[in-house]
């Protein structure tokens, strides 16, 4: 089979795992513990456009998770079908960036599998650069970035970490102009990847800081 499964969905089927091992350890009502497989197993469609039979049924066997041990088997399975980030050369970095220059990813190759968007500090800038996708495609985001002395909601996890406004200064409409748009997010990109289920408010926030 091959890889279906984006890594934000993967975090989301991962939360849904949890949920049916709480329902599990704390509810005894059978007609309760139906209800709550049916809502997961409704919520873990949702986020796919198309499924085929077999990925369908694997997907499926996410009610079958009563425990801790039920819930790694099926990730295990799930694991392997995650859609790694797409692999940047040096010339789709400067596309993505035309006006930095000696930029350079610092990441591994393995660090991929497990990314919904890049993010990384350059030292020599005192910028932070973004690579996330964005209607089909990978759009690159850069900006200030200053870290906050207190947890905050990441607008990209929606989780409270320890975060910092990322602001992207942009064109006005009027000649000479500038406007600068942002908001929170965590500091740690990694732990953010982690946890982010969902596209949606990382769409949202590309919109909102570029107007398109």
């Amino acid at each position: 089979m091959e890889a279906f499964i984006r890594n934000d969905q993967y975090n989301m089927l991962k939360e849904q795992a949890q949920k049916l091992i709480n329902a599990h350890a704390s509810v005894n009502d059978a007609t309760v513990l139906a209800a709550v497989r049916s809502l997961t197993l409704e919520k873990a469609y949702s986020v796919f456009s198309e499924l085929g039979d077999e990925q369908k049924e694997l997907i499926g066997s996410l009610v079958t998770i009563k425990d801790t041990a039920g819930a790694e088997k099926f990730l295990a399975a799930i694991k392997p079908l995650v859609i790694p980030f797409q692999k940047l050369t040096e010339q789709s970095l400067k596309k993505l960036f035309p006006k930095a220059k000696k930029l350079k990813l610092p990441y591994a190759a393995s660090d991929f599998d497990e990314m919904t968007y890049l993010a990384w500090d350059d030292k020599g800038s005192n910028r932070k650069f973004i690579i996330a996708p964005y209607k089909q495609k990978l759009i690159g985001l850069n900006g200030s970035f200053e870290p906050l002395n207190q947890k905050s909601l990441c607008v990209f996890c929606q989780k409270f970490t320890d975060a910092g406004m990322f602001i992207i200064e942009m064109k006005g409409a009027a000649v000479g102009t500038y406007i600068k748009r942002g908001n929170y997010i965590c500091r740690d990109a990694k732990a953010c990847n982690e946890n982010i289920s969902s596209l949606q408010h990382l769409d949202d926030f590309i919109y909102h800081v570029t107007g398109k």
